[in-house]
């Protein structure tokens, strides 16, 4: 891996400058991490005032957490293929010193669907499917995307969005529905696209009128929906000054109060030696 010369979030940061800059360093502030789902200038026009952050990985909330003045994170897209993921404990070292967590759409609403107990908040129909065991594999929501000099955007559809679009087609009948899910599913996540399933289901003999349709049929994206919601809830909590950590929902738990592991430890002194 390539060695960088600054610290990973202010290096970060500066290919997402034009976004929320005048936010950093403010007490009370509201990060948003975000990637392919979303355009950082529409979050940012959303959020007023937020600081706009490319695809959550990790250590980077562990940094932000540390230096404090951080109200509440939002937390949309995540790295886990070139760099290793955001960590679970960090969201919950976030949650145990009073910052309200949120996740949806992709990254968010998998770690919220994991972390809900202990306070993170999920929203939208896709943290919903996962907290209830409608979808449980992590490629449903994972897909390709440019580098961050490119916006971050998304070069393949994500299968969540293709089973939410195949769903609501109204030109497709029950079985061509599951026979289109299964090849969308049956594809690499890199490889998954619109265009991609209809020519596999050319070549597995679907109906053709059907796919004809489907084909100039407008295409919902699920993934940004949420995410707008998710943001439309963040400013909601901002101006009414009720951002701030949920209590846990596990039964008879208090407080979250996070064991400073030998992991942890180690990340800590990754992070203060400036992550190369």
């Amino acid at each position: 891996m390539r060695k960088r010369e600054m610290p990973r979030e202010t290096r970060r940061e500066t290919t997402r400058g034009q976004a929320g800059a005048g936010a950093r360093g403010r007490a009370g502030a509201t990060l948003v991490f975000v990637g392919p789902t979303l355009p950082a200038g529409e979050v940012a026009a959303r959020c007023p005032g937020a600081r706009v952050l490319p695809p959550v990985a990790v250590g980077d909330l562990l940094a932000l957490v540390r230096r404090g003045g951080v109200a509440q994170i939002a937390i949309i897209d995540g790295a886990f293929e070139h760099m290793a993921a955001v960590w679970h404990k960090e969201i919950l070292i976030a949650l145990e010193r009073g910052v309200a967590v949120w996740g949806a759409a992709s990254m968010g609403a998998l770690r919220a669907a994991e972390l809900s107990a202990f306070g993170m908040r999920g929203v939208g129909a896709i943290y919903r499917d996962f907290a209830a065991g409608r979808l449980v594999a992590d490629d449903e929501v994972a897909v390709a995307h440019l580098p961050g000099e490119f916006g971050y955007r998304a070069t393949s559809d994500a299968l969540v969005n293709l089973r939410y679009g195949i769903a609501r087609a109204p030109m497709l009948g029950a079985r061509t529905r599951a026979a289109l899910v299964e090849l969308a599913r049956a594809r690499f996540y890199r490889e998954r696209s619109w265009d991609a399933v209809i020519r596999d289901a050319r070549a597995a003999g679907l109906p053709g009128r059907a796919l004809d349709q489907l084909a100039a049929w407008p295409k919902p994206d699920r993934k940004a929906e949420d995410a707008r919601l998710l943001l439309r809830r963040i400013a909601a909590a901002a101006r009414s000054g009720t951002a701030q950590a949920r209590s846990p929902a596990r039964r008879g738990a208090g407080e979250v109060r996070v064991p400073r592991t030998w992991a942890l430890r180690q990340l800590a002194a990754w992070i203060a030696r400036g992550r190369p």
